[in-house]
Order: C-alpha cells, then structure tokens, then sequence
C-alpha cells in the first residue's frame, strides 16, 4: 500500500489528485476507486492500477 496526502478532491465532479508520500508524485482518482469519504489534505493509503491516461489510485481508505 502506497501512502499520501490528498491535493485536491471535487466531490461533485468525482475525482481529484493525491500526492505521494515517498516520490512527490501526483496520482489521479476516481470517486469509484474511494472507499471512505475523502477531503482536501486527509492522509490515505491506496493501491495503484494502469488507467487510460496513466497511473490511478484506487482503493482509497482513510488513515490517521
């Protein structure tokens, strides 16, 4: 499981971006990839998985 921080989360529109802990990497993610309710600046730990357009989070669960 990686580790990150959320960047930026529009719950309306269903996605947003999470920067990893270790590389600085940004990672897009997709409402349907969310397992807890996440926000702006929430500590998550997720799973990567080949998109279309790259790399996306998926299995996004809150961590304290």
């Amino acid at each position: 499981m990686k580790k990150g921080t959320v960047k930026f989360f529009n719950e309306t529109k269903g996605f947003g971006f999470i920067i990893e802990n270790e590389t600085e990497e940004s990672h897009f993610v997709h409402i349907s990839g969310v397992i807890h309710k996440i926000s702006e600046g929430d500590n998550v730990e997720y799973e990567l998985e080949e998109g279309k357009k790259g790399m996306n989070a998926v299995n996004v669960r809150l961590i304290e």
